[in-house]
């Protein structure tokens, strides 16, 4: 295992239109931070879904970089997780780790974002980054590791509060035309060994008690999720993002102003409502 790296800390959900992303998932039940400002480096801008240990970054292009190029690339395509990334207990300690195991690991990055709290003063929410190499796209997402700096000016417990009760991440489960090769890869990439699920998918467990890694093909998400239409999704990329929630009930009541599908015990959304993805709510 790696030293540096607990589990998954956020999904990257890029979007065309930023502001209308983040209305969309209001629409969906959730509490939306204030917009954020990235440093000029990056010319990017979020919005962040605050939950329990991780969390969801909507985050949109608002200036050409030499830095978001690869982001610029991947909504040329489409929109959806772009990037997962992992809490990093020190980057710089990090990256030096994966070097030492031969990956070209590169940083780490210092950043920073102001921050507006409930009672209207303003901080800084600072982190450092450092990322696997960018060719290494394990089911075509990136990843890197997030060590924060100023936690209190991301978990924000007002911002935690989610009218569909989310609480976390279960999982992200990603297309893959060969989902054995695609986990093999994100487990050497994170030191972890992929674990054969009954239904013929791979799972990647992301570290500690976090997000899991699913790696699946087109028929067998069909047959998690029967009667919605995975036709729209990317031969390889993330499909379905899969997060639990504390009241089912009050979840489904949350997503009154959008199409759902009941799949047993869990709720659906359709990636046309959800920038791409199929958001999925589990009891926890």
């Amino acid at each position: 295992m790696l030293n540096q790296v607990i589990g998954l800390d956020h999904v990257v959900v890029v979007a065309h239109d930023l502001d209308a992303a983040a209305a969309g998932w209001r629409d969906l039940g959730f509490t939306v931070s204030p917009r954020g400002t990235h440093s000029a480096h990056m010319g990017t801008g979020n919005y962040t879904i605050m939950l329990g240990d991780d969390y969801l970054e909507l985050l949109g292009v608002l200036t050409d970089t030499p830095h978001n190029a690869p982001t610029r690339a991947y909504l040329a395509q489409r929109e959806g997780i772009e990037r997962a990334a992992f809490t990093a207990r020190d980057a710089a300690a990090g990256v030096a780790e994966l070097q030492a195991r031969g990956i070209a690991g590169t940083g780490p990055v210092d950043f920073g974002r102001p921050v507006t709290l409930p009672d209207g003063t303003e901080t800084m929410a600072r982190f450092s980054t450092f990322n696997w190499p960018i060719e290494e796209r394990p089911g075509d997402m990136r990843i890197f590791a997030c060590q924060h700096h100023t936690r209190g000016a991301v978990w924000i417990p007002q911002l935690q509060q989610h009218a569909n009760t989310a609480t976390g991440i279960a999982r992200v489960e990603l297309l893959s035309r060969d989902p054995l090769a695609a986990a093999r890869h994100m487990g050497r990439l994170i030191d972890r060994e992929p674990q054969a699920q009954p239904d013929g998918a791979w799972c990647v467990p992301s570290g500690s008690s976090r997000a899991d890694f699913v790696f699946l093909s087109r028929p067998v998400l069909a047959a998690r999720y029967p009667g919605v239409a995975v036709d729209g999704l990317p031969d390889e990329g993330a499909a379905a993002l899969v997060l639990r929630v504390a009241d089912s009930a009050r979840a489904r009541e949350a997503l009154a102003r959008v199409p759902v599908f009941a799949c047993g015990d869990k709720w659906l959304v359709p990636a046309s409502h959800a920038n791409g993805l199929m958001l999925v709510l589990v009891p926890a």
